[in-house]
């Protein structure tokens, strides 16, 4: 006979038992965890992990911003589509851990956003509303009733202030939850006051190569670990948060450990009804398991009994694994015995624990499901925009369900109008309303017992003697767009005062303009296939938006964002055409190599400005002539992310001894750079960044070289190109390097000493190296004049 490991490597390797023993993990357990933070990724994954495979407890990340304006070392993305793909990303990371997802903030036009890097909490509260990140906490606590709330970082100086923000408002919100005088209009979405049991804070200090927290964290008073290895894969709990953490692939998260120990240590601050002293396990004091619930206030007689009945159907059902009739023997009793309690219960102890039982029943149902079936598939196919005519296929193998019956769950006003059915195979005719508006680019929560989006499927059928009911979603989300797509190319494009005035050649991709909005002195004419754009004769400094019309209205771009390592999603964007006018000067004889690594547009950029520019691919750099180029970019993070780049640094070197000039853009410290190997002479990126970067876009700018050529030459760099700056200066600033290096520029935030290593530049041989720490990239994508005044004297011969 095998024994249980043996049995369950054995089953482990067919994915629908798999998903059986995923399901049977969760009804160990009747408790909530909450894990708040304040940008996808800031997720406690590998504790959150261990809670849920190795204790059964229902995860929930509660999350203020999509990480909108944050970094992306994949790909263009940036602002709102950045935060889609984060979104995307955030749910797949859910998805791995069977976690919940509570977004609190809703994309970049929502108050509630990540508008940047911030150091300071208060500043972050004023900016988001306080009173309203709190009352979206108070709605989250109120919804998901959680048990236990646990911040991911402290609320102390030295933390981002997003961070700080979050934590401060989680912990504030923990009475208001439980008060009924606080947000009365919450009753009118079903929601009730809530206590949380217990608010933990990590004992752990969040510092790092990114932060540098200036006080010590608290006392632990639990030490959380967990037994044994995950009994599906065989890996520590904090390995498989790392499998989790890799979804975030956007900010290059996931790194693989050997051996970890799975062990956290956690300061209980709060805990209602008693005294916050140290305990053994975090579930003390709490129902862990319906047995547990059987002995609470209020759950008494035949409602006590039949949650000790349920619970051993339970622990039957989990030892009868992979068995599936047995285990649907036993699910089934348990989902009778909890029924029983639930119809038991006086109305106190109902608002208590009715939620748990509730909860449950789903969860059963859930497992149920994947005890009767060996695959379900449901897609939506044809054109998805108002008035069109589209289908959902569904593809169901259900040997252990009877009475099978297929609903798709849709949003009001679509009409399901014909029923296609034969063995295996279901497909639904859909008409879509012509007023139906556009799908939201961000989701407001994610869960992982389906029934996410706009549009799915409800399948029920019976299981012996119980009829079930369960969600399932598309491989794709339902998305309603725009009935014409429009992408413009060139969507950006610049105009130098002194350059030639043809117009502007544009080019119409999907959807044909029947008009234009554009600001006065503007002429559109169609020449042949494309659109000219003439500019007024007397065009004025600044940036002229162009619009397309469509059906006589702005037109809309439908992006697909699709990678790997998600799901794919879409992005809804107006289509424009965004032209800057600018005084700018060009470098005689410039001939640039650009080395990119996909994070920036700097390229882009460079050939709109109209310098010389060719992209180096992996042939070039390691054997290419890089003398026939003055000068040689690379992009923000491409060390860390291009091999070839790695290996071509003595050739770079040499490229520099002979009279050219390297150009780096910002890297992390952990972007593969050495600081003695990587750069022509010695250059360490300061960290932990929060103390090396300047987050205040406005922030003074102390020009120390006035007279440097790449500050005069062939453009004055004056006052006026410092102004109108997003998001922020810079940041990985350089913080110690050569003496060849000189420093021009200082900048620092409010109350901060000035920073040096901004933008440094050294005489090497016959050459120059220039390190720029500034975020010219984002400046460039947002048509900021000066960056682009900046880039063109950067990017000079040596």
């Amino acid at each position: 006979m095998l024994d249980d490991h043996s049995r369950l490597a054995r089953a482990v390797h067919q994915p629908a038992l798999v998903r059986l023993h995923r399901a049977l993990s969760r009804l160990r357990s009747v408790l909530t965890v909450m894990n708040t933070g304040a940008h996808p990724d800031d997720e406690i994954n590998g504790m959150l992990a261990a809670l849920r495979f190795g204790y059964g407890m229902r995860i929930v990340v509660a999350c203020s911003t999509r990480g909108e304006g944050g970094q992306n070392a994949l790909g263009p993305e940036r602002g709102g589509a950045l935060g889609v793909l984060r979104t995307a990303e955030m749910e797949e990371a859910a998805r791995r851990m069977d976690a919940d997802v509570a977004w609190l903030g809703h994309g970049p036009d929502d108050p509630v956003h990540d508008f940047g890097f911030s150091k300071n909490g208060d500043d972050t509260l004023r900016r988001w509303g306080e009173e309203r990140i709190v009352e979206r906490l108070v709605r989250a606590y109120r919804r998901y009733r959680p048990d236990i709330v646990i911040p991911t970082f402290l609320d102390v100086p030295g933390q981002h202030g997003h961070h700080r923000a979050m934590t401060r408002s989680a912990e504030r919100a923990l009475a208001l939850a439980a008060d009924p005088s606080a947000f009365p209009e919450h009753a009118a979405m079903g929601l009730r006051p809530w206590q949380v049991s217990k608010y933990y804070l990590p004992a752990w200090s969040g510092a790092g190569y990114a932060y540098d927290d200036e006080e010590p964290p608290p006392p632990v008073t639990l030490s959380l670990a967990v037994a044994g290895a995950d009994e599906v894969t065989g890996l520590a709990y904090k390995q498989l948060g790392e499998w989790s953490r890799a979804a975030h692939a956007s900010q290059g998260m996931g790194a693989w450990r050997d051996k970890p120990v799975d062990r956290w240590s956690l300061h209980l601050k709060l805990r209602a009804g008693g005294e916050a002293t140290p305990e053994n396990d975090i579930r003390a004091h709490l129902p862990a398991t319906l047995a547990d619930m059987a002995a609470m206030p209020g759950v008494t007689g035949p409602a006590a009994a039949a949650l000790q009945e349920a619970q051993a159907q339970i622990d039957a059902a989990i030892a009868a694994f992979p068995n599936r009739a047995h285990i649907a023997e036993a699910l089934a009793r348990a989902a009778r015995r909890i029924e029983e309690a639930r119809a038991g219960l006086d109305e106190g102890a109902a608002g208590r624990v009715a939620h748990r039982l509730d909860r449950k029943l789903r969860e059963i149902d859930a497992a149920l499901f994947e005890a009767s079936v060996n695959t379900a598939r449901a897609f939506f196919t044809g054109p998805a925009h108002p008035g069109a005519r589209m289908a959902l296929q569904v593809h169901i193998d259900a040997p252990g369900l009877s009475d099978l019956a297929v609903t798709p769950r849709l949003p009001e006003g679509f009409d399901a109008f014909a029923m296609h059915e034969e063995p295996g195979h279901v497909q639904v005719e859909i008409a879509v309303p012509a007023a139906a508006p556009h799908t939201g680019n961000y989701p407001e929560a994610f869960d992982p017992l389906d029934g996410n989006g706009e549009g799915g499927v409800r399948i029920s059928g019976r299981v012996g003697e119980r009829r079930i009911e369960v969600d399932l979603d598309p491989e794709e989300p339902l998305r309603i767009g725009p009935p014409q797509s429009l992408s413009l190319d060139p969507a950006v494009a610049l105009i130098r005062a002194g350059g030639p005035a043809s117009g502007i050649r544009v080019q119409a991709i999907g959807a044909e303009p029947t008009d234009w909005q554009a600001p006065a002195g503007w002429i559109l004419r169609r020449e042949g296939s494309d659109w000219v754009a003439l500019p007024p004769r007397e065009l004025r400094p600044g940036v002229s938006t162009l619009v397309p019309i469509v059906d006589g209205r702005p037109a809309s771009s439908l992006h697909t964002i699709s990678y790997r390592h998600i799901r794919p999603t879409t992005f809804i964007a107006p289509a424009e055409l965004r032209v800057l006018s600018l005084e700018v000067a060009l470098p005689a004889g410039a001939r640039i190599g650009y080395v990119g690594g996909g994070s920036d547009n700097v390229g882009v950029h460079m050939r709109r400005l109209g310098l010389d520019v060719t992209d180096l691919g992996e042939a070039e750099l390691k054997a290419g002539a890089l003398s026939t180029f003055t000068t040689i970019v690379v992009g923000i993070f491409a060390f860390g992310l291009r091999r070839d780049l790695q290996g071509a640094t003595v050739r770079l070197h040499r490229f520099v001894e002979e009279g050219g000039h390297l150009v780096t853009l910002y890297h992390r410290p952990t972007d593969a750079w050495d600081p003695v190997a990587t750069p022509p002479r010695r250059l360490v990126i300061g960290s932990p960044s929060l103390r090396w970067r300047v987050t205040d876009p406005a922030a003074p700018v102390t020009v120390l070289r006035p007279d440097h050529p790449l500050l005069t030459s062939p453009n004055p760099i004056e006052a006026g190109d410092w102004q109108g700056w997003d998001k922020e200066r810079g940041l990985y600033f350089a913080a110690e390097y050569d003496g060849a290096y000189e420093e021009l520029l200082a900048m620092n935030d409010p109350g901060e000493n000035p920073l040096k290593g901004s933008l440094i530049s050294a005489r090497i041989g016959r050459g120059r190296h220039t390190h720029v720490s500034l975020v010219l990239h984002h400046q460039l994508d947002k048509l900021v004049p000066g960056a682009f005044r900046l880039l063109a004297n950067l990017v000079q011969p040596a």
